[in-house]
């Protein structure tokens, strides 16, 4: 048993009675813009995780990873 079509109309309807049109759009949009950054922040920690692992792998490998430049010896 779950929420049928039906159910989800009358919720819907009694929340744009209660909040109104106006206020609906504005939430619509503030839920936007969080999952617009939350997805930002994932895929830019995705990155920087990419970063740390390939740093991780130069540092095994001997490198230096705050200059840039391979260690002689």
């Amino acid at each position: 048993m779950g929420i049928g079509i039906k159910e989800l109309i009358v919720i819907l309807v009694i929340v744009m009675l209660v909040f109104g049109t106006k206020k609906i759009r504005g939430i619509g949009s503030d839920v936007g813009g969080w999952i617009r950054d939350f997805k930002k922040a994932l895929k830019d920690g995705q990155e920087e995780g990419q970063a740390d692992v390939a740093d991780s792998k130069r540092v095994i490998e001997g490198e230096a990873v705050v200059t840039g430049e391979k260690k002689n010896g």
